[in-house]
């Protein structure tokens, strides 16, 4: 197969039907496998730099870990390991390019990540600086440039790595075998909510985040914007719980319920609006990933 020219598999075409239904099945078996082994080699990797029973704690104490610098690491590598996983998997199945899960115009568009983020984090900022200002610091700053830099490159990854699973692999295979794009963004928003061990206003919340996800990604033809969407989210949690102003929980109020949702909303409708206007997802791009 021609790598610069595969069917738009994100917008669920028929030409689906001559691939091998099972064949995804065979990609996420396989990338399950890829991803506990490198799983193992992230845990014992950090085993070398802290004690055992640390990372032991962090890994058994929900969300709450994330209230701590190494806990954050963990937590993100973890999911950003899903990128390698995914792509061995591709290659050893051999169902179709790995490329092909980024969009359905050629392949991952840096450009139009890059430009996705901006939306979404005006809307953040301004909500963020709006609950400082009633809430005031929670708890002591213990944001360090370290931190910053590292949950820089490491969070997007996360994203991205949720992402090529979730919206990727997941909400393009359920399109795949039912031609239903709204049922395939209602399976994975489940699977999707499913992963968060949140109280159940969080599991309501994460179902609905994952709906505005799977959406982005269906009318964007890609999944850069969903990347950028939930990269934006992730970074000013984490920086905003580093500088005490937000406390990560895997119990979730009302409140931050409610806030999440409406910053989430305003986000994802204002880029779909701004990017469908400006031509953002009708970019091809030749660099492919």
């Amino acid at each position: 197969m021609n790598e610069n020219k595969f069917p738009e598999y994100i917008t669920f075409p028929r030409t689906f039907e001559k691939y091998k239904w099972y064949k995804p099945i065979l990609v996420f078996i396989v990338g399950a496998i890829v991803y506990a082994v490198l799983q193992v080699l992230l845990l014992m990797i950090f085993n070398v730099a802290y004690d055992t029973n640390t990372i032991t704690q962090l890994m058994t104490g929900g969300y709450e870990a994330l209230n701590s610098e190494v806990g954050s690491y963990i937590g993100y590598l973890s999911v950003a390991i899903f990128i390698p996983s995914l792509y061995i998997a591709t290659k050893i199945v051999r169902d179709r390019p790995f490329s092909s899960y980024s969009s359905s115009r050629g392949g991952w568009n840096w450009k139009l990540f890059f430009k996705s983020l901006l939306i979404p984090l005006a809307v953040y900022i301004v909500y963020e600086i709006i609950h400082v200002l009633i809430f005031g610091q929670k708890s002591a700053n213990t944001l360090t440039p370290t931190f910053f830099l590292i949950c820089l490159i490491i969070i997007p990854l996360q994203c991205i790595g949720e992402e090529y699973v979730m919206r990727g692999l997941i909400m393009q295979t359920f399109g795949s075998w039912f031609k239903i794009p709204v049922l395939a963004i209602v399976l994975q928003s489940i699977v999707f909510a499913s992963l968060h061990p949140y109280s159940i206003l969080g599991v309501i919340g994460v179902f609905i985040q994952g709906i505005l996800l799977g959406f982005i990604a269906w009318r964007s033809n890609g999944l850069e914007a969903s990347c950028a969407l939930h990269s934006v989210n992730n970074l000013m949690s984490a920086y905003f719980v580093a500088l005490g102003f937000e406390v990560s929980s895997s119990l979730i109020t009302p409140y931050d319920f409610a806030s999440t949702m409406i910053v989430s909303t305003i986000s994802t409708l204002a880029l779909y609006y701004v990017g469908t206007k400006k031509g953002w997802f009708e970019e091809k791009t030749e660099n492919l990933w």
